[in-house]
């Protein structure tokens, strides 16, 4: 008979002890062990050594060609352009986000453009047949190539894709996904790990892509040990807050592609519409003639996107002055309200200060400073900014702006959505061409403001 022992596994390196840590031993992460119960068997006997087969034996990299690689549309560009091009043969997609995000949504709405050419087997652990189908009437999904199955068993669903060959796999959750041979519970560190092997192992053997749906913990991370994220080939995340419309679908792991491009959508009663144009979409709505408002411009990948920047100063009724960013760095907002204290002369002790990036944007590019900066500004002297103004520059310590990377697209995107005037760092102003705006060229905070002030 088996004995049964439990032991502790580190949730993000997947380290085993027989003995609790508060500090994995090997990643060094706090408060991450976590107990499993595990069976311990005896060992097997002993094997004969396998014959290395032909896709084992070492090819030199000249002799490797890549004519046949062949990358699926899935019918939605701003999924296109997140993957690097499309769906690769034999990938495994891992996509996360938190509860309501669009998740499921996304992934049940692009099977209805991939089953006008291909089968698509849907393996749902989460929801019964009747929901699915409820969903899919809502959704407008009604292709007689797409499958749908409810099964919680790997090994059951690794079978099913043997016997059925689909072209294409959704397993909505991995966290619902268990090994009966394995006594832990599904969601837990073993459970979530053996499974994705076992489906990695699957796609890799049929040259079957597959998307895998991960949920989140609160920390925002996937739930899960961190190998599941070295497993698979890409990771997505949906980024967003539940309460707005604007959706953002980001790459922070892709083999086949840059980690740098994003995709806009935005909810509807009728699921996910793409954003061909995020800038329109965020700009709509913009005040005009308010003081603390700036439009600036970011680059995500290869898009730039106009974006607004609101700020508030206003006199504190505590006696520490409040500090809030919301779609932008904490610390970085701390630190320039000290630049424009110790540098430009404007002061913020006395008064509580707010940034938010409209939209549910969240931008970390240095690049928007100067924005940021100019909104505090405005609030704080009560003086709007000209509603036809760019801004975009990076804040150095000594108060100086700083030169910033692909200003010429920026100014051709600010053009284009019909921007007259256009602030931007002194040392990038002879490398770019423009002929429908003004471009100002600004060497420190002070100059800045004098030139977006109506």
């Amino acid at each position: 008979m088996a004995k049964i022992k439990s032991v502790y596994i580190c949730s993000q390196c997947g380290y085993e002890s027989p003995k609790w840590y508060g500090k994995c031993p090997t990643c060094g992460e706090w408060n991450t062990m976590e107990e499993e119960i595990k069976e311990s068997v005896k060992a097997a006997p002993a094997v004969k050594r396998k014959v290395a087969s032909a896709l084992s034996y070492p090819y030199s990299i000249t002799e490797i060609t890549t004519e046949n690689e062949h990358r699926y549309d899935t019918g939605c560009s701003e999924l296109n352009r997140v993957l690097g091009g499309g769906i690769v043969k034999g990938s495994l997609i891992l996509l996360g986000g938190d509860p309501g995000i669009g998740k499921s949504t996304v992934l049940l709405q692009i099977c209805q453009y991939l089953g006008n050419s291909m089968k698509v087997l849907y393996v749902s652990g989460e929801e019964s047949q009747r929901q699915l189908k409820l969903r899919a009437n809502r959704l407008g999904v009604n292709s007689p190539n797409l499958f749908v199955m409810t099964e919680t068993d790997v090994e059951v669903v690794c079978e099913q894709i043997r016997a059925e060959k689909p072209d294409i796999v959704m397993i909505d959750s991995i966290q619902t996904m268990n090994l009966t041979e394995l006594s832990s519970s599904p969601g837990s560190v073993t459970q979530v790990r053996e499974s994705t092997n076992c489906l990695m192992r699957t796609a890799k053997s049929l040259d079957i892509p597959m998307f895998v749906v991960g949920h989140v913990n609160k920390e925002g991370s996937i739930a899960g040990p961190k190998v599941l994220e070295h497993i698979v080939d890409t990771v997505l995340h949906f980024e967003g807050d539940k309460q707005m419309s604007c959706r953002i679908l980001r790459a922070v792991k892709n083999r086949y592609g840059s980690t740098n491009e994003i995709g806009v959508f935005e909810m509807t009663d009728t699921g996910l519409v793409e954003v061909p144009n995020p800038s329109v979409m965020l700009l709509s709505g913009r005040p005009k003639g308010v003081s603390g408002t700036c439009v600036t411009c970011t680059i995500e990948g290869s898009r730039p996107i106009l974006a607004e920047v609101q700020g508030l100063a206003t006199q504190s009724g505590y006696g520490n002055a409040r500090r809030m960013a919301t779609g932008f760095d904490y610390n970085r907002l701390s630190l320039l309200l000290a630049v424009l204290e110790k540098r430009a002369g404007y002061y913020f002790s006395n008064n509580d200060a707010y940034i938010n990036i409209v939209g549910g944007l969240r931008i970390d590019e240095p690049a928007i400073d100067l924005a940021v900066a100019m909104a505090l500004i405005s609030s704080l002297k009560d003086v709007p900014i000209d509603e036809n103004v760019v801004v975009f520059g990076e804040i150095g310590l000594a108060g100086e702006i700083r030169a910033v990377s692909q200003a010429q697209l920026r100014v051709n995107e600010a053009v284009r959505l019909g921007f007259t005037k256009i602030i931007l760092p002194y040392h990038n102003l002879k490398a770019v061409k423009c002929d429908g705006a003004e471009l100002i060229g600004v060497k420190n905070i002070r100059q800045a403001f004098e030139a977006v002030s109506i």
